[in-house]
């Protein structure tokens, strides 16, 4: 989870956050270079005295200095393209789970199985135990088994809300009276926090998500307690 003292992106947890790291880290190398390039040009500008006679009204340069940004906004846009894609792709899941927004908690509902639904409310400062984290632990978590294609359905029952999982890459508007979907596959098993993303109301900081991700085995036994 991102702490105080994070200034970059969360850890992926996800393939899909893989990804897009790469992407972070591929469009800031070219804006790195970009932005060398342009100061050096503009610092040696200003130190010479000298114009080049050569440069005014240069069609050439002109052309170049167009087809250049051109190819650099090519060499963002693939791959860019690419994450896309991956973002709305849905590989057959081995899990869909269904998530309703409220004002202001989750409940969670386990297509696959039945009756495994229940509600997801922040556990209060006051109630906290000493080893959880202020304003993020719940009382239910989504208990999710790890290298498991999962779906979740988002909808929400009230307001506009939003499911987003920053080390998932994960972020689905809630809408009410429609279903959207999105898929992923957690790597390792841990606790993985989220929050509403969209302003929801006057409680809308206190919707927090949190997502455990475990064996198939203790997946397994913590349905058996739903029976």
């Amino acid at each position: 989870m991102a702490t105080w003292s994070n200034l970059n992106l969360q850890e992926s947890a996800s393939p899909l956050m893989e990804q897009l790291n790469f992407f972070h880290d591929h469009s800031v190398m070219i804006l790195l270079m970009i932005t060398t390039t342009i100061s050096y040009l503009m610092i040696s500008m200003t130190v010479n005295k000298i114009t080049n006679r050569f440069l005014l009204e240069n069609q050439f340069i002109e052309l170049i200095w167009t087809i250049i940004p051109g190819v650099i906004l090519v060499f963002i846009a693939l791959p860019s393209l690419r994450i896309l894609y991956l973002l709305d792709e849905t590989i057959s899941p081995s899990l869909t789970i269904k998530t309703i927004g409220h004002q202001w908690y989750w409940s969670y509902e386990y297509s696959d199985f039945i009756n495994v639904e229940f509600d997801s409310y922040m556990i209060p400062s006051t109630e906290i135990e000493m080893n959880s984290f202020r304003l993020l632990e719940v009382n239910n978590r989504l208990v999710i088994p790890f290298n498991t294609q999962t779906r979740i359905l988002v909808t929400a029952a009230d307001v506009l809300h939003s499911w987003a999982v920053p080390s998932l890459g994960i972020k689905v508007d809630a809408n009410p009276g429609r279903i959207n979907q999105t898929s992923f596959m957690l790597k390792y098993p841990g606790l993985f926090f989220g929050q509403c993303s969209e302003i929801c109301g006057s409680v809308h900081s206190f919707m927090p998500i949190v997502i455990e991700s475990t064996l198939k085995n203790n997946f397994i036994n913590w349905l058996n307690q739903f029976n």
